[in-house]
């Protein structure tokens, strides 16, 4: 696994607000949200941009997709409405490089953000 700081979340080496966890995927709260609710869902399996994803692993993006909005689900959302997120590179507004998915909620979102 690579040594970025989801590697290292994913590892218990440094805490994070957990609220999802199964085999492949881990959820925890955004340590600088941009809305009430700010959670990012990571596979543990380590990919540093979508660019590198093949047709094989479209059931990892699938399954990051899925539990987020079983996690949205669980929590209320699913009716009055979340956004799920993923950047990509610099220009797309990665910092981190393992892929992530933001799941925002707890206000309307508004478009373009802002």
């Amino acid at each position: 696994m690579t040594d970025t700081l989801f590697a290292k979340i994913i590892r218990r080496e440094i805490p994070a607000d957990i609220v999802y966890e199964d085999d492949e995927v881990l959820g925890f709260r955004d340590i600088n949200p941009q809305a009430p609710v700010h959670v990012l869902f990571i596979p543990k399996k380590p990919f540093a941009t979508l660019n590198e994803l093949s047709d094989a692993d479209g059931p990892t993006v699938g399954k990051l997709v899925l539990a987020a909005v079983r996690w949205a689900g669980t929590q209320g959302f699913s009716e009055d409405g979340y956004r799920l997120v993923m950047n990509c590179n610099r220009d797309g507004g990665q910092t981190v490089y393992h892929i992530h998915l933001h799941l925002l909620a707890g206000r309307t979102m508004h478009w373009p953000p802002g």
